[in-house]
């Protein structure tokens, strides 16, 4: 067991890639809090992996209000007595061409992909701090590296992830904190299965595998570096894109 006890906090975890990696770290012996904003959601895939024998606890979280998060910070406390690793994986879209995007839309992306790992990470960080250890992985996107067309809110999120993440990596690598992202390249979610079959085939065109990624691809990422297999892993961006752009 990679992750035998450990206590994982993972936002967005109630669908898609967050669903996956609170299953991946259950498999693996994790007690992990399965936070989201949608709570029914959140209630349901939580009592589905509950009945499957894995310790996992939903909490509602809304990454974007800094009380929310310290609430979610507080519940993991009361439940699990500790936090060990927090992957900050909440993350929405709201795309439009640049001349038509709402501000509204512009900034609602920012609070939630950006504000809402700040907010997160600086809530959980005392605690990881009188832990003396800790991992953090925050989630970033191909789009944050290389940009995409019709995503100047979401690139711009994503690319602040990374900026945010190599930060705290100079400042917490002294505390014993790991702090590193991942940027998943296109990845057979729901959004992206409600797209039209034409277009999901020019995305894995330009996949060097010539396939999606799946969210336990990214899973998988995330698990390697919450275990202690990536110890002298630190500052970095793992891309699991398939070989995107390269």
């Amino acid at each position: 067991m990679r992750l035998q006890n450990q206590i994982a906090i993972i936002t967005g975890g109630a669908n898609g890639i967050g669903y996956a990696a609170v299953e991946r770290f259950a498999e693996e012996g994790a007690r992990v809090i399965l936070a989201d904003y949608d709570a029914a959601t959140g209630t349901e895939a939580a009592k589905h992996l509950h009945g499957k024998g894995y310790d996992v606890t939903f909490v509602q979280v809304d990454v974007a209000n800094q009380e929310s998060a310290q609430h979610l910070m507080e519940q993991t406390i009361k439940v699990y007595g500790g936090i060990d690793i927090l992957v900050n994986n909440a993350g929405i879209t709201k795309d439009a061409m640049l001349a038509k995007m709402d501000l509204a839309d512009f900034q609602r992306v920012l609070d939630v992909n950006l504000t809402g790992v700040f907010n997160c990470t600086q809530s959980a960080l005392p605690h990881l701090i009188a832990k003396g250890k800790g991992k953090i992985i925050n989630t970033s996107s191909v789009s944050g590296v290389y940009g995409n067309v019709g995503q100047t809110n979401y690139a711009a999120s994503k690319a602040a992830v990374i900026g945010m993440t190599k930060s705290w990596a100079k400042e917490l690598g002294r505390k014993g904190i790991n702090v590193n992202a991942v940027a998943p390249g296109f990845t057979r979610t729901a959004m992206v299965e409600k797209m039209p079959e034409k277009i999901i085939e020019q995305m894995t065109s330009t996949v060097a595998l010539q396939r999606l990624g799946v969210p336990k691809d990214i899973a998988n990422a995330y698990l390697f570096l919450a275990s202690s297999e990536s110890d002298y892993v630190h500052g970095h961006v793992l891309h699991v894109d398939g070989g995107i752009m390269m």
